[in-house]
């Protein structure tokens, strides 16, 4: 299931961006080639799937990413064993992660960028707001900001709303005088126009199953 030629995708990305192989399409035996491979960094995205591969995959090297829409009641099942959450948008959410995590959980926050109804995400427009509240929680280190494009949007669109994402970090670190180094945006459709705009982590599913 894994494309044959993955060591050679590999060598396409960029060095200092971290693939973030989105692993809802395949099961535990090819998330072991992509280890092999030298991907380290594995995404899911529903909280039973991820139960699921973490059992199956304990005993390798992997860090956890939680990369979908977190509900809050099942927050509590993968907040102690993922590294990663790569969706968070709502107090709500982050009052329950510190209350129940162990130690500080390094988290994106989700911005809705373009403002799409059927999406989740903080608007772009309260992330300032947002990001002060969550200081009042020890447990929620924020290292980044993740996005998702408008699907099938034109080259220079993509470039745009990834621009968009861009310079809004670069806003909140200098108005708050906080780093947030990191910038998931960009899947297999996309990831192109997003390391052009600056992605330091790009979520992958399909390009490297060989289901495009």
């Amino acid at each position: 299931m894994v494309r044959k030629d993955i060591k050679d995708f590999i060598k396409t990305i960029p060095e200092g961006v971290t693939i973030v192989a989105a692993s809802k399409y395949v099961g535990a035996d090819d998330i072991k080639v992509l280890l092999d491979a030298g991907i380290k960094d594995i995404g899911e995205n529903r909280v039973d799937s991820f139960l699921s591969k973490y059992e199956l995959l304990k005993d390798n090297d992997i860090k956890w990413h939680f990369i979908g829409h977190l509900q809050r009641n099942k927050a509590t099942k993968v907040i102690d064993k993922i590294d990663y959450l790569e969706s968070l948008d709502s107090l709500e959410l982050a009052k329950i992660i510190n209350s129940h995590r162990l130690s500080p959980l390094k988290c994106f926050v989700e911005v809705s960028i373009n403002l799409e109804e059927n999406k989740d995400g903080v608007p772009y427009y309260e992330l300032k707001d947002f990001i002060k509240e969550l200081k009042q929680y020890p447990n929620i280190e924020v290292v980044g900001l993740m996005m998702m494009a408008i699907r099938h949007s034109e080259d220079e669109s993509l470039r745009a709303q990834f621009e968009k994402l861009r310079l809004l970090r670069d806003e909140v670190e200098k108005e708050l005088d906080i780093k947030l180094p990191y910038l998931s945006m960009g899947m297999s459709e996309d990831y192109k126009e997003a390391l052009l705009e600056g992605a330091t982590h790009i979520r992958l599913g399909r390009i490297l199953f060989d289901l495009i």
